[in-house]
């Protein structure tokens, strides 16, 4: 199975800058997984798309400001840190820039001297352990000094924070967020409730690994990222109470598709918290997901790759090409879709 076979053209002009005002004004595209038929509406009419008696499944995780801009202790030279992964109360996995001003022990320096912080170990990948340094609580030092670790292809300025966060985020520690839930407004869930859907809240931290392109020629030898997540006995039993009365299981990105994927034992969602690598690709036998929420997806990307397993990379790329002509906007801040 060909990387190439999961590329795709897309102008740079449909990539989002911004977000909507209106989250649940995206444009929404309708995908029958089976036939490939392709409909177009807006994501405020989502409701006429469920059922009662069907389950929606929510990442609830909350993007952290994840980037950090300091100096070198001594020298005074410039440096950008990322935060990926929390090791300990006070230790990070970081990626720096650069990476070879940064050797252990280095400190760097972040908010005159609000936050400071020692490389520890230099890792097999590039990547940092580092040891901060501050008065108070963490979170709202980073929340101070931080920014919103935007993907790499949205270059425009944030102006708000809490448009990079879901309506339901709660659970701090994403270095991304969960796109298809930007498009989610209370008043849209409320309706969705009241019209018999249950919701099913569920972690996982998403890291930026998601966003790294896979770059072996066979799909079958790129290696995932791992990433947090925890699945409550609450949303397992939503889960597992809707496969048993015959409603359908629809995850809202595929954040929340990998996580019940991953902690799905014998057709029946398990409450339990770990790291999953889970690379789901064309030839996946689905345990839970019936249908799928999500945003349009970068070209030779593993998500477009998981997409096109619960439907067919032919009916897929052909639906992103409609997408294209049709000048949807896509990735983080774009339009979606519903695969059902």
């Amino acid at each position: 199975m060909n990387t190439e076979e999961f590329d795709y053209y897309l102008p740079e002009e449909l990539i989002a800058q911004h977000p909507l005002s209106d989250r649940a004004a995206a444009r929404f595209m309708t995908i029958n997984k089976e036939t490939g038929e392709v409909g177009h509406d807006y994501f405020y009419n989502v409701k006429n798309y469920l059922k009662p008696g069907d389950c929606l499944v929510l990442n609830d995780t909350r993007v952290i400001p994840a980037r950090l801009y300091g100096v070198k202790e001594g020298t005074g030279a410039a440096m950008e840190f990322l935060l990926l992964t929390r090791r300990s109360t006070n230790e990070w996995e970081v990626i720096l820039k650069p990476g070879r001003r940064a050797k252990e022990g280095v400190r760097v320096i972040f908010g005159e001297g609000k936050l400071v912080a020692e490389i520890k170990e230099v890792l097999d990948n590039g990547n940092r352990v580092v040891e901060f340094f501050y008065e108070g609580l963490f979170e709202n030092v980073l929340d101070e000094l931080g920014e919103m670790p935007l993907p790499p292809y949205i270059t425009a300025k944030l102006e708000d924070k809490e448009m990079y966060q879901t309506v339901y985020s709660k659970n701090e520690g994403s270095a991304a967020a969960p796109t298809a839930g930007l498009h989610f407004t209370p008043e849209l869930l409320k309706e969705v409730e009241e019209m018999g859907v249950k919701l099913a809240f569920l972690t996982l931290h998403v890291g930026l690994g998601t966003f790294r392109p896979v770059k072996v020629d066979d799909v079958r030898d790129h290696k995932m990222h791992s990433e947090y997540y925890v699945v409550t006995e609450e949303c397992a039993k939503l889960v597992n109470d809707t496969i048993d009365n015959g409603g359908r299981i629809i995850c809202i990105g595929t954040t929340s598709c990998r996580t019940v994927e991953s902690a799905a034992e014998n057709g029946r969602l398990v409450a339990k918290s770990g790291w999953t690598d889970i690379f789901i690709y064309p030839g996946y036998r689905f345990k839970i997901t019936n249908a799928l929420i999500t945003n349009f997806h970068l070209p030779k990307s593993t998500l477009i790759m998981l997409v096109s397993a619960l439907s067919d990379k032919e009916k897929i790329l052909n639906a992103y090409k409609i997408a294209v002509e049709e000048k949807y906007r896509f990735f983080s801040f774009g339009d979606c879709m519903i695969i059902s």
